[in-house]
């Protein structure tokens, strides 16, 4: 029977470089977890949720095409100012559309 000269070291000690490396390889290539729960009775499918996760940098999801937290209004200020923005000028439309339809009304 052999023993190992030296035992592994206690989690939390020594790892943090491994898990900073894992983590920025991860980060800068990117990982996507698909799948798919189903819920069935008697083969009737009564549910099914498809889940996806993509872990990756900002500017590695922007390469991939994923970027969809610049145009989500409670997640970006800009965004949220171009809402903004566009319900104003819907607003000021619909007011000019009534101002106008009251004004043909009250002319002789």
């Amino acid at each position: 029977m052999t023993t190992p000269g030296r035992l592994p070291d206690p989690y939390g000690q020594g790892g943090g470089a491994n898990l900073a490396d894992i983590l920025e390889r991860v980060l800068d290539k990117g990982v996507v977890i698909a799948g798919d729960i189903r819920i069935n009775l008697l083969d009737i499918e009564l549910l099914t949720i498809k889940l996806r996760l993509v872990v990756a940098s900002v500017d590695r999801a922007k390469e991939m095409g994923i970027d969809w937290w610049e145009t989500d209004p409670a997640l970006s200020s800009r965004a949220r100012r171009n809402e903004l923005a566009r319900e104003n000028a819907e607003l000021r439309d619909r007011l000019a559309e009534l101002e106008g339809a009251r004004g043909e009304k009250e002319a002789p």
